[in-house]
This record gives C-alpha cells, sequence and structure tokens, in this order.
C-alpha cells in the first residue's frame, strides 16, 4: 500500500530517499482538499495555475487539463497535480455560488440529496445584474428553468434608477407584482420576495416596471431562488 485509501495521500516507504517530497505532496493535497473551494466545474481551458486554487475539470477539458475529466486539479509550483474524487465528496463551487455534489463523474452544482441511482434535488440561487433600458419595462433573460419550484427573488439596486418613476414593480408576465411592488429606486433599495413554492413549468424571465413614469437608467442586481428535481439515472 503506498497511498491512504480515501484521499490518495502518498506514504513514505521504508528507508525512503528525500521523504519531505513525499510529505509535501502528501501536504499539498490535504490542504487543497479539505475544505474543498472549486473555483470552478465549467471551465475547460486551464486558467493560470496559481497556488492553492482547485478546479473540478469538466469534459471537454484542453492543454494540462487534458485526459483529467472528473479530476480535482489542484494549483501547485506553478502547475498541477491531479486528485480522483469519490463519489459523495461534496465542495462549494464559487462561480456558481453553490455547494456540490460529485456524482462518480461529474459535480452536480446545487445538489442537497443523492440516491443510489443518481436522483437528486438541487437549490438554486441565480443571480443576474440588469441594466435598465429607457422605458416603462424591462425583461430579463431566463432566470427560472422549465419545471423548477420557485420560492423567490431577492435584489439590490446597484446603481441609483433614473427617469421618471417613482418606484417599481417586479414579477413575471400575467402577474408582475408577484416578487414586490412599489420597490425604491435609490442604491441599496432591497426586494426580498419569497412566495408560495410555484413551478414555472416553461423557461420563466422575470419582468421589471415602472411605475409612475418611465426608467431612464439604472441597474438591479436580482437573484432567483429555486429547486429542480433530477431524474434517477439511466438503466
Amino acid at each position: 500500500m503506498n497511498e491512504t485509501a480515501n484521499l490518495a495521500l502518498p506514504l513514505l516507504a521504508p528507508a525512503q530517499a528525500q521523504k519531505h517530497v513525499t510529505v509535501n505532496e502528501a501536504l499539498v493535497r490535504l490542504d487543497g482538499i479539505t475544505q474543498l473551494r472549486l473555483s470552478s466545474v465549467t471551465e475547460t481551458t486551464p486558467p493560470a495555475a496559481i497556488e492553492g486554487l482547485a478546479y473540478g475539470v469538466p469534459s471537454g477539458a484542453v492543454n494540462d487539463w487534458a485526459g483529467q475529466e472528473g479530476n480535482v486539479a489542484l494549483a501547485s509550483g506553478g502547475g498541477w497535480v491531479f486528485v480522483a474524487p469519490s463519489r459523495g465528496w461534496q465542495a462549494v463551487v464559487l462561480d456558481a455560488g453553490a455547494l456540490a455534489i460529485f456524482d462518480g463523474a461529474a459535480w452536480r452544482v446545487g445538489a442537497v440529496t443523492m440516491t443510489p441511482h443518481g436522483a437528486s434535488l438541487a437549490m438554486r440561487s441565480v443571480e443576474l445584474d440588469v441594466t435598465l433600458s429607457a422605458g416603462s419595462s424591462v425583461t430579463t433573460p431566463v432566470l427560472f428553468p422549465a419545471r423548477s419550484i420557485a420560492y423567490g427573488v431577492t435584489g439590490r439596486v446597484i446603481t441609483t434608477i433614473t427617469g421618471a418613476a417613482t418606484s417599481w414593480d417586479l414579477g413575471v408576465t400575467d402577474e408582475l407584482q408577484r416578487f414586490g411592488s412599489g420597490l425604491g429606486l435609490a442604491q441599496n433599495s432591497w426586494v426580498n420576495g419569497p412566495g408560495a413554492p410555484q413551478v414555472f413549468w416553461s423557461p420563466t424571465a422575470l419582468e421589471i416596471t415602472a411605475q409612475g413614469g418611465n426608467f431612464a437608467g439604472g441597474a438591479i442586481r436580482l437573484v432567483a431562488h429555486y429547486a429542480e428535481l433530477m431524474l434517477p439515472d439511466p438503466i
């Protein structure tokens, strides 16, 4: 046995020369894997190997990550050390702002459960900065995917809203005030719009509607909070 069973940390051999090399490699792996934080699990091109950063290597990775699909890439010494995660490992994925579970092949971002046959419940919070264009309303890109269970939307004005509008509403088509009404214009005004869970059967965008006049400019940071149900693996 030349490595540990769970984390594959290299073990010292009897009378081994240069023991520090093996010990240091084990420490690098342990430092990278403990409290695992993955900068991304979708980047296919390796970035600069900044010491201490870790990535989940996805399918289609190239250059120094080619052939390492599914492994964790740890930046060390200007290059990469690769560690094979086991099914059930958990990590925080920083660019997604969510927890993830490794299913044996890939990281399931947002997953909070996983059955023996791969079904899971994913909880997600998707953030989007929306620049308001001149007019009476703005439609965002899709924030709730098809068949998602929406819990609410939170947000904050990040650039003061200008124009003749005296307030704004936030909702979806046919329910324009579902997540908030009479909302403030000043920077750091906020919306905290929970509601009874609702299934959006088709991909759904948010509608931002001016009240009392039109928008001229400004920006809002919105976060859609929802759950998704994942099927068991194919037979």
